[in-house]
């Protein structure tokens, strides 16, 4: 996604973005459900007894039954990064989801909890393998030199523990402003998402996902029969996130593997994400580069006689309003490349499985945090691929 025009309208969103999961400080109005405290109590003691294939290509695909009514299946899991053809502007396709009735890991959660703790961000926490949490694995392993396989086993949630006893999962009241909305149906069409006020969140439970970096499944599967829309219901969420404390010094994007890093000023690899990073019509632009500014919970101008090659063409320039589900999400990191930059997604799910529009595509919560830790001047170095770099030591 390329941007035109930006603006900081709101600090809010940049706010619920960050995890706050405290144990609250007076009795809710409405505990949470006995199972929900079962199942939180039997993931935070967890031991990773999942047996991960080698290759993601022998991970068991979404069987058809499983597809909801209009979703298009993943074609097949033997490249995790595959990018089906880019939609219509403002469109985005709907993947195959693991099976209603299919069961999490809950080692594999604590597992995701604790990269994302660690700032090896696994994208999505949903208690499921992937290529995603794979990326995550194998950058934690490369960071702590560790046999670089992505997969992940005992020894590794033994090894996250060390460094981070925190449980996976916490007790959350909700808040008003958790359910205050306004909510509303985001349509696809550019056009018709122009005429909204604001871009927001469609439900509580979308928004209470986001804050929490959740799988909207698994928020609910966690939280039977829960009113994710009344404040003072108690729910269980993810102990994720959390402020990063380094000051970015540089940034690595690798087009080839759909991953951004991010470097201290010693060098050091200090975060790590799965982004979506252009596509065939539409590449990143390779080179070196510099930030140029960064503004939260930006306006999205689309002017199609500057992108030619993006959406329809049958209307003139469009100005979306800010809020997380517009086009570039919850902020956006402007490229000395004119009209490039990093930016958030409304549909964190999909993050590195399709393509953008040339620019580099991450969680919202994942560009709020690299957002806040960037400065101007910080330089971005876009390659097909960074392997070589790794391979002198870089992180």
């Amino acid at each position: 996604m390329r941007l035109i025009l930006m603006a900081a309208a709101s600090a809010l969103l940049v706010a619920a973005c960050s995890p706050a999961a405290e144990a609250p400080s007076s009795p809710p109005a409405i505990e949470m459900s006995e199972t929900a405290r079962a199942q939180m109590g039997e993931i935070n003691s967890a031991r990773f007894t999942m047996q991960m294939p080698a290759s993601l290509a022998d991970v068991p695909a979404v069987p058809p039954s499983a597809v909801p009514a209009g979703a298009t299946p993943a074609p097949s899991n033997l490249d995790p990064g595959f990018n089906p053809e880019p939609p219509p502007a403002g469109q985005t396709p709907t993947e195959a989801t693991a099976p209603q009735s299919a069961r999490f890991d809950a080692g594999m959660v604590r597992i995701q909890v604790l990269l994302d703790r660690a700032h090896f961000s696994p994208g999505v926490i949903d208690g499921y393998d992937g290529g995603n949490v794979r990326k995550a694995v194998s950058a934690y392993q490369e960071a702590n030199s560790l046999p670089v396989n992505g997969v992940a086993g005992d020894a590794l949630l033994t090894r996250l523990e060390q460094s981070d006893a925190s449980p996976a999962l916490v007790a959350y009241v909700l808040t008003a402003e958790d359910v205050a909305g306004p909510f509303v149906d985001v349509p696809r069409d550019l056009e018709a998402m122009s005429r909204l006020q604001r871009v927001g969140y469609e439900a509580a439970e979308e928004a209470v996902a986001e804050k929490f970096h959740m799988d909207e499944h698994l928020l609910r599967t966690l939280n039977p029969g829960a009113d994710f829309s009344r404040a003072g219901t108690e729910i269980v969420v993810a102990n994720g996130g959390g402020e990063l404390t380094a000051q970015v010094a540089s940034i690595e994007v690798d087009v080839a593997e759909g991953i951004v890093r991010a470097f201290d000023a010693s060098n050091q690899l200090v975060a790590f994400y799965p982004a979506t990073i252009g596509s065939g019509d539409a590449p990143a632009p390779l080179g070196e580069h510099t930030v140029r500014g960064v503004a939260f919970d930006p306006t999205y101008r689309y002017d199609p006689a500057r992108l030619p090659s993006f959406g329809q063409r049958n209307h003139g320039a469009l100005d979306i309003a800010a809020g997380p589900n517009n086009p570039v999400g919850a902020v956006w990191i402007a490229l000395s490349a004119d009209t490039y930059g990093i930016h958030g997604a409304p549909n964190p799910s999909q993050v590195s499985k399709t393509q953008s529009h040339g620019c580099i595509r991450l969680t919202n919560w994942d560009a709020v945090e690299l957002g806040r830790a960037v400065r101007p001047g910080v330089p971005v170095a876009i390659r097909e691929s960074s392997v070589a770099q790794r391979a002198t030591g870089r992180g």
